[in-house]
């Protein structure tokens, strides 16, 4: 049996991210369901670790807690210092301002065009002029491959250009921490590269942790560490 992963405490204390026995139930009385059991995982700033493991093992479930979506039932959170078990509405929502996520379903608003989409991650900055926020935007565009489809609206756009804006909107906000869950799902090999590279420059020139869901076996290179999840634990630390 391969021993659950542990969080060293010299990591614990400069972390960006630091889990200790977290454990997450959905349901009620006979329905209520284990999806998290003990979790322990650290990351640093800068560093790069990929999540793998079959579909409905909890993966997404300690994403969304790391990134104040939830609240944490049982065990510690611990996001830029803060404890997040038992922390209000207030304090989540400040820490979101501060964390990019990349989930499946784009979550893109669909009256808004790519451009407007992207701005407003580059929104969340403060003291940039209107202008610099679009322009920010654009950059970001154009860094995904995007620059000629600025104003085209969601629903004129395929899912692997939805995808891309995602990502460009949440790298618009230059966050301290990234969350990403199957980012290169919905494209093609070459994109999908510059993409992760892209991720991994944001990482290494600003300090951002980097928390990646992958079944992609194309991109496992880019990763500092590789973490799998079975059955709502960690198994193995490499």
């Amino acid at each position: 049996m391969v021993a659950a992963v542990s969080s060293p405490s010299a990591r614990a204390s400069s972390a960006t991210v630091a889990v200790e026995g977290l454990s997450h139930w959905y349901g009620h009385a006979a329905m209520r369901r284990q999806v998290l059991q003990g979790v322990d995982l650290t990351i640093t700033p800068g560093e790069v670790v990929l999540l793998t493991g079959p579909s409905g093992c909890g993966k997404t479930t300690l994403l969304t807690l790391v990134g104040a979506l939830r609240s944490v039932q049982q065990g510690s959170v611990r996001v830029f210092g803060q404890e997040l078990h038992g922390a209000g509405r207030d304090v989540r929502q400040r820490l979101r301002r501060s964390i990019g996520m990349i989930f499946q379903g784009h979550n893109l608003l669909r009256c808004l065009t790519a451009e407007q989409n992207v701005q407003m991650g580059s929104d969340l900055l403060e003291g940039l002029s209107y202008r610099a926020r679009r322009d920010q935007a654009r950059q970001w565009l154009r860094a995904v491959g995007l620059g000629d489809e600025l104003g085209k609206l969601p629903h004129d756009l395929s899912g692997g250009q939805k995808q891309r804006v995602a990502i460009a909107r949440a790298l618009a906000a230059r966050p301290r921490l990234l969350l990403a869950d199957e980012p290169t799902a919905a494209l093609d090999s070459r994109t999908g590269r510059e993409v992760v590279d892209l991720l991994q420059s944001l990482a290494r020139e600003q300090g951002c942790g980097v928390l990646m869901v992958t079944h992609d076996p194309r991109i496992l290179d880019v990763a500092d560490r590789l973490v799998r999840m079975e059955d709502g634990r960690l198994m193995q630390d490499g």
